[in-house]
Parts: structure tokens; C-alpha cells; sequence
């Protein structure tokens, strides 16, 4: 499929509605190369009679063709540089359409796909390939119908001029064509395959750094190198057999060509030697030929281009046709949000292995809410099924007493806002990172709101020790910070986006005691102005909240206030006394080093 879309839904993203779309460039260009194929033909016409007027020394009507000559050319020239300049044009802008639709639908897309489809992986699609299609959009477009206009208009010179020449000159044509039929499906294969080697090769470079001191942790540098030294020559192998396969073409292309511009020479000259044909006439008749054998041999070039862009551009259907996990509903947003929120028998699975089993709970509006329970036990899928992050099963979770599933994502996300528990942090600054649901995080009202999130969030000191405070860049992923500043930056995130429903993945798994007593402060009174979800295995952090969930293996196996669950002996009064020996021998230890340490 050279020019077909790449289905319905997506009527944008496909070669055919890309060539639809940048329409009026390519008619700008199809008549600015007609133009200059035109001046090409009126050029080699009035060259054979300005040469023969100047042998037959006809002076002044030699002088006014050569005058007309210069100027037809000049005029040429110019129809030839726009005529690029349109269809190029239109490649670019059809790149950016392109980058602009494949971005939009990497944002849509689910974990189901990003599981398959590492990072390095896409960046080689965005990129390099891409790339590929724009040259097949802009110079491979621009060399076809140069070719078609090119052969016609030389044709209109070569055969008036003498047919018998013509068809000497043109006996490799059918060589030309065998051979371009042979090797077309060679270069789109080669050129996948070389394309899907870069995106494996890409994808080791981005794993090796993103993971760099994992990879030093462990003294696994050489491994590391190896490894990417497999790829790299995998690379060089199959780009120095597509290398092979265009020189190879290349030099069969030209050689057939040569044969035939000899032919020319050879039987020309014979014709000019037995006055069948004129001076002036074989000077026209060479440069007619001249200009059908550069598209000719381009022809292996442009084959090869227009290859690389179709492989090309079947990988990045990979990710057009690539279906998202979570769409919108078809209800309209809501006009007015209570922020009421139900789960009823709600079951989800990781293919075979099911993650949560029938669990079902009410949270009125301005309540809170925590949810206990082991490492396993479901408690971050449970937050991630509440936001719509992951496909949330129909007519388990309400909002207002409307199915999440019914209602647009953009609504639901933003009344549910949602902290996970491994931060992510953008490579800006540390501002811009709390503020990043901000439309404007510079402006004065901004920045007054995200230092009272990350004072909230009990981060506020530590970035303003930073060299920049918050204009301090924190690196990619946040590499300049320790975990528990990462996620609290990303708490202080969560708060400035003030939510109706605010639910919070662990948010004290990487943070001291001391942190931990500041931030359930915070959490305290984000609980008197929003609902909020606190997923936790911290006893005393659910005992700020109104009502407590204990999961199990997937399963509500009890409810209810701290009291009740302590007075009732079950899961949760194990965890709580559980952390109460922790906290005692925790306490103990900070007095044992106490009186253990020297007396200044």
C-alpha cells in the first residue's frame, strides 16, 4: 500500500489522506514541472534551428534565437526551483501532520502497547522513519512525475527528430524496467528489516542510560557494551547489505544507460556522416536524451526512496493501527460534580492473573478514604482502575452515580486526580514539575500555588536549597533528587491540580518519620476540602481517614473505621500491631545509640 490510509477513525494518518490533504502543493507543482518540461522541449527545438541558422550563417536569426534561448532557460530555471520548493513543501508539512497524529496517538494509547513497544523502539519510528516518509512525500513525489513530464516532453524532441535514432536509444528501456522490478522488493524488505535493527539498537541505548546506575551498581558496564555491540554490528550488517543492494542497482542502472548513450554516438554519427540527420538536429536530439537519462538514472534512487518510505511507513502503522486501552464514553461532560464516588463488584485481571476479586465501597463526597493491605495485594491497580488509567470494567465504578466508562477520560482525570507512587519527573524545572497541570506555571498566581503545594507537600525547604530553588532543572526523571524529594515534588503535583477526588498511591513509601508525620498533616487537610483515596500500608495513615478498605489477594476482606477494625482482631489489627512493635523497636534503638554516645 503505497498511498492507501491506514483505517477508519483515522482518516489523517494514512499516505493517501496525507497526498489528499497537501493536494493543492502538488497541483502547484505538477504545473510549475510541466512549465519547466515545456521550456525544456521549446529549448532543444529552438536550439537545432539556432545551430543550424548559425552553420548556415544566418546572423541575426541565430543572434534572436540564442537571446530567446537565455531567456526561455532563465525562465525554466525558475519554474524548476518553485516547483521544489512547492512539493517539498508539501513532504514537510505532511511530516509535521504526521508527527503531530502520531504523538496524539502515543498519548492515547494504554500499557498494553508500551509493553510491546519500547521507548528507544518508538523514538525510531517518530524519527528516523518518519524521516523516510518525508522524503517519499516530498522528493520521491517530486522525482516521479519529474520522470513522466521529462520522458514525454524529450520524446516530443527525440522522435520528430529522426525515429530510427529514437528507437536505438531507447533499446535498454526494457532492461531498465526488468531490473527495477527485480530489485523493488528487495529494498523494501532490506530496508525494514535495517529499520527494525536501528529501532532494537535504539531501544539498548535508552535502557543502558536510562538505567545507568543500575548498570554501575552492579559493575555490568562490559556487559552492557556487549550487548549493544551485538546491535550495532547487527545495524552495520544489514545497512551495509541495503548499501549493497542500491550500489549494486546503481551501477547496473548506469552501465545499461552508458551502453545506450554509445549506441546513440554510434549510430548519430552515422546518420550525421550520411546527411540523414542535421548538425543542429543530433545536438538537440543529445541534449533531449541527456535530460531523459537523468531521471532514468535516478530511477534507481527514487525506487529505492519510495521502498524506504512504504517499510517505513508500515512501521509507523504499528502504532496507528494500535488500539487504546481507555476511550472516551459517549455522554457528554457533566455540568455539576459532587464528587461521589461508588465501586461495585469491580474484578480485574493481568491476562490470567486476577488482580482484584468483587470489591466494592462508597466515598460520599468530602469523605476519605484508605485502602490497606500487603505488597500484592491490589491496592495500586485499584487507584489506577479509579482514574481510568487502565481499562476500567463497565458498571464497576461510578461517579455521581454515572458510569466512569460513559463519561469523557478528560472529565473523569480531572476530577480524579491521581498520584502514583514511582514518580515520574519531567527533565525541567522543579516548579514547572509541580505545576505542570498549571496552563501558565511562571505567572505570579501560579507560582504562589505551587509553593503552597510543595509546603504542603514538606518539600518546599529542600527545593529551595537547591542551587536555582525551584527553577532548579531536576534532570531526566528527576535524576538530581532522591526518591522521597521525587515523590513528594510529585505529591505537591497532585495537590495544585485540586481535584474533587484526589487519590494517592503510597505516598509515604519513601519518606522518613519526620517527613511522614508533615506530609499526613497535608494529607489531613486535603481531606477537609476534596475526597480523597489514600492507598497505603501505613496504619497511622489511614487513621487520619474517615472509613478503611483491607485488601487481600484481591479481595475486600474488611471494612470499616480504625476503631472498629482494631476492636475487631482481624487483618488490620494485625498490621497495627505489627507496625506498633516496629515503631517500639525503632524507639528503643534511638535511645540505645543515645546513651551509647561519648560525652563531648
Amino acid at each position: 500500500m503505497l498511498l492507501g490510509d491506514s483505517g477508519p477513525g483515522r482518516a489523517n494518518t494514512g499516505l493517501g489522506a496525507q497526498f489528499k490533504l497537501q493536494a493543492p502543493r502538488y497541483a502547484a507543482g505538477l504545473l510549475l514541472l510541466a512549465a519547466y518540461q515545456f521550456a525544456q522541449y521549446w529549448f532543444d527545438t529552438r536550439l537545432r534551428l539556432a545551430i543550424n541558422a548559425a552553420l548556415a550563417h544566418e546572423r541575426d536569426r541565430a543572434t534572436w534565437l540564442g537571446v530567446m534561448l537565455v531567456v526561455v532557460a532563465s525562465l525554466g530555471l525558475v519554474a524548476r526551483v518553485l516547483s521544489r520548493m512547492a512539493i517539498f513543501n508539501a513532504g514537510r508539512v505532511a511530516e509535521y501532520e504526521l508527527r503531530r497524529s502520531l504523538t496524539e496517538r502515543l498519548l492515547l494509547l494504554g500499557p498494553s502497547f508500551f509493553r510491546r513497544m519500547s521507548t528507544g523502539e518508538i523514538m525510531s519510528r517518530v524519527t528516523n522513519d518518519l524521516g523516510q516518509v518525508r522524503l517519499l512525500l516530498g522528493f520521491g513525489i517530486l522525482n516521479v512525475i519529474n520522470t513522466v513530464f521529462a520522458l514525454s516532453s524529450a520524446l516530443f524532441v527525440l522522435v520528430p527528430i529522426s525515429p530510427k535514432l529514437t528507437l536505438a536509444a531507447l533499446t535498454p528501456l526494457p532492461i531498465l524496467l526488468f531490473v527495477t522490478r527485480r530489485f523493488s522488493h528487495q529494498f523494501y524488505t532490506r530496508t525494514r528489516d535495517n529499520q527494525d535493527s536501528l529501532g532494537r539498537m535504539s531501544a539498548r541505548v535508552q535502557a543502558s542510560i536510562a538505567g545507568v546506575r543500575v548498570v554501575r551498581s552492579f559493575g555490568l558496564e562490559k556487559r552492557e557494551l556487549e550487548a549493544f555491540e551485538q546491535g550495532n554490528r547487527d545495524y552495520l550488517d544489514r545497512s551495509l547489505k541495503l548499501a549493497y543492494l542500491r550500489g549494486s542497482f546503481g551501477l547496473i542502472l548506469q552501465a545499461t544507460i552508458a551502453i545506450g548513450i554509445l549506441v546513440v554516438f554510434w549510430y548519430g554519427g552515422h546518420l550525421v556522416i550520411s546527411h540523414e540527420l542535421d548538425p543542429g538536429g543530433f545536438l538537440a536530439f543529445y541534449r533531449a536524451l541527456g535530460r531523459l537519462t537523468w531521471p532514468l538514472i535516478s530511477l534507481g534512487f527514487v525506487v529505492s526512496l519510495v521502498q524506504r518510505g512504504r517499510a517505513s511507513y508500515s512501521r509507523l502503522e504499528d502504532v496507528f493501527k494500535s488500539e487504546p486501552d481507555v476511550v472516551d464514553g459517549p455522554l457528554p461532560p457533566p455540568e455539576l460534580v459532587e464528587g461521589r464516588l461508588s465501586v461495585r463488584h469491580l474484578s480485574f485481571a493481568y491476562g490470567e492473573n486476577r488482580v482484584l476479586d468483587d470489591v466494592s465501597f462508597e466515598l460520599p463526597p468530602g469523605a476519605s478514604l484508605a485502602v490497606v493491605g500487603r505488597t500484592g495485594s491490589g491496592k495500586s491497580t485499584l487507584a489506577l482502575l479509579l482514574a481510568r488509567l487502565l481499562p476500567t470494567p463497565h458498571g464497576s465504578v461510578l461517579l455521581d452515580n454515572k458510569d466512569v466508562c460513559d463519561l469523557p477520560l478528560l472529565s473523569v482525570r480531572n476530577t480524579i486526580g491521581y498520584a502514583q507512587q514511582s514518580a515520574f519527573l519531567f527533565s525541567t524545572t522543579a516548579g514547572r514539575n509541580i505545576g505542570f497541570s498549571l496552563d501558565d506555571p511562571d505567572s505570579p498566581e501560579s507560582l504562589a500555588r505551587i509553593r503552597q503545594a510543595a509546603d504542603d507537600a514538606r518539600i518546599l525547604p529542600e527545593v529551595m536549597a537547591l542551587p536555582d530553588g525551584l527553577d532548579t532543572v531536576v534532570g531526566e526523571r528527576g535524576v538530581q533528587l532522591s526518591g522521597g524529594q521525587k515523590q513528594r515534588i510529585a505529591l505537591a503535583a497532585a495537590f495544585v491540580s485540586k481535584p474533587n477526588i484526589l487519590v494517592l498511591d503510597d505516598p509515604l513509601s519513601a519518606v522518613d518519620a519526620r517527613t511522614e508525620r508533615g506530609i499526613l498533616d497535608a494529607i489531613e487537610r486535603q481531606s477537609a476540602m476534596r475526597s480523597v483515596v489514600l492507598i497505603t500500608h501505613r496504619v497511622a495513615a489511614a487513621a487520619l481517614c474517615d472509613s478503611i478498605v483491607v485488601l487481600d489477594r484481591g479481595r475486600v476482606v474488611e471494612s470499616g473505621t480504625h476503631d472498629e477494625l482494631v476492636r475487631k482482631g482481624g487483618l488490620y489489627a494485625a498490621f497495627a500491631e505489627e507496625q506498633r512493635i516496629e515503631s517500639e523497636l525503632e524507639r528503643l534503638g534511638e535511645v540505645d545509640l543515645t546513651a551509647e554516645a561519648p560525652t563531648p
